[in-house]
């Protein structure tokens, strides 16, 4: 019987642990999920005979190192910063490791030991890192062998709400980490090239500086840029391409409405705010707006964001119930943006009844033969409820497939490494349309952004 140690038992492990379960008669399987909730371990096992739950603690030295070498294989659904620890003992144990988190730099030192161990640790097999990657190397390299020039990439994901569940005005709810959400672009300017040209865009205009993009059969959607679309130029041999764009996906007109919180402050995570456990919602909203000996909280903020009362963008702020007294934000020593998330929460949570959507969105230029064309690639999964979400499938899937297939050697190239080669994306992704998770390709003649060639 083969060891599977899966450590973290969240909203993204249970479309993992499920696909593991059903596999593991025929592939001789035996899970242990560990978890600092034993009872969240036991619920996702459902008393399976082939899977055993535990109360885990990453920071627990003896107890890591005894159940890491007692598995074939680990995977990590940890937050990023702890899979290091875990990593560092997969090399001592010469026991292989998955994970859906971004490699960083800590990780990606440990290549050579990983080679010399001959071991396969591979990272950014989720949804975003991860099916991105893979669908987008899977059309760039069948083009390439054609003999093809790739002019421009573009790569656009989002998780958003399902239209059958989608009934506020924000056309938007939390589907994943809502601090996530609202600390979205921080940390750094966007950065990306277009038609040749180095494009830079501050956090304080991100949300000005939008694409829009239909999706046939879901309407339009809009996306803005993601904090460094360059991380991957050499990574995806884009080196050359004119055009190289990665972005969220949202429903259009969120992001005009978002960047009135930002234009306020309110997602500053920089600084604590004085009073702010017993602080009211429109205490809150009133901090950032100037004093007025007369005017109401309601006017000095129409004033400061330039809205009239008929306003769309203003309708969005009364739905979230941002000027109710009555309400308290209950946080001590809260930042602007925990406080933001905070509210939110009362109108963005998904309901038990509400499905979430993922949206995934490629468009690739290239020129074969003398001819320049377009693929236009979309992706849409939406969940089955509140514990099969599509945010769980299309993370949790692609890692419990890798995972099968390093402990199978259909992956056996060792290092440290994400899904960009052939041995392991074709098999991943075509298993995963299985799932429902299914990319669909449109051809049409490539117009770029600058069909004269002129300098912009």
């Amino acid at each position: 019987m083969r060891n599977i140690f899966i450590i973290g038992a969240g909203r993204s492990a249970s479309s993992l642990i499920d696909y593991l379960l059903n596999k593991s008669q025929t592939e001789d399987l035996h899970l242990t999920i560990g978890d600092l909730s034993l009872e969240l371990a036991q619920k996702k096992i459902k008393g399976h005979p082939r899977a055993t739950a535990i109360a885990f603690d990453i920071f627990n030295e003896q107890q890591r190192k005894s159940e890491i070498s007692k598995s074939d294989i680990v995977i990590s659904m940890l937050p990023a910063h702890l899979h290091f620890e875990v990593a560092k003992d997969c090399i001592t144990y010469k026991k292989h490791m998955v994970t859906a988190s971004y490699i960083s730099p800590a990780m990606q030192e440990l290549d050579e030991l990983v080679k010399e161990n001959n071991l396969v640790f591979m990272n950014e097999i989720g949804l975003d890192p991860g099916i991105d990657h893979m669908s987008a190397m899977k059309i760039l390299d069948e083009i390439r062998d054609q003999g093809g020039r790739i002019l421009l990439f573009e790569s656009f994901c989002g998780g958003l709400v399902a239209p059958e569940s989608d009934n506020n005005l924000w056309n938007y709810k939390f589907t994943w980490n809502p601090r996530n959400v609202v600390l979205a672009g921080q940390g750094g300017t966007a950065k990306f090239i277009q038609e040749g040209t180095y494009k830079y865009i501050p956090y304080n205009k991100l949300f000005r500086r939008t694409e829009f993009m239909e999706v046939e059969g879901y309407g339009r959607f809009e996306g803005y840029a993601n904090r460094d679309s360059l991380k991957y130029r050499s990574v995806y041999g884009l080196d050359d391409a004119l055009t190289l764009y990665r972005g969220t996906l949202r429903r259009v007109g969120f992001s005009k409405s978002w960047n009135m919180f930002v234009q306020l402050g309110m997602t500053d995570d920089s600084y604590v705010m004085e009073n702010s456990e017993t602080m009211s919602y429109r205490d809150f909203i009133n901090s950032f707006l100037p004093y007025h000996p007369t005017d109401s909280v309601e006017l000095k903020l129409r004033h400061v964001l330039n809205l009239e009362q008929d306003d769309i963008q203003w309708e969005k702020l009364v739905e979230l119930d941002l000027f109710n007294s009555k309400k308290i934000v209950g946080l001590r020593n809260a930042t602007p943006a925990q406080i933001l998330e905070k509210i939110l929460s009362d109108s963005w949570t998904l309901s038990p009844e509400d499905k979430d959507m993922i949206v995934m969105y490629h468009k690739i230029g290239y020129e074969l033969n003398g001819e320049r064309k377009q693929i236009d690639a979309t992706m849409v999964c939406i969940g089955e409820d509140q514990t099969y979400t599509a945010m769980a499938k299309t993370v949790g899937l692609p890692v419990a497939i890798a995972a099968l297939l390093i402990l199978n050697k259909n992956i056996t190239t060792p290092g440290v490494q994400l899904p960009i080669n052939k041995e392991v994306y074709l098999p991943i992704l075509k298993e995963l349309e299985e799932f429902g998770v299914v990319f669909h390709e449109k051809q049409s003649s490539y117009m770029g952004y600058n069909p004269m060639n002129v300098v912009s």
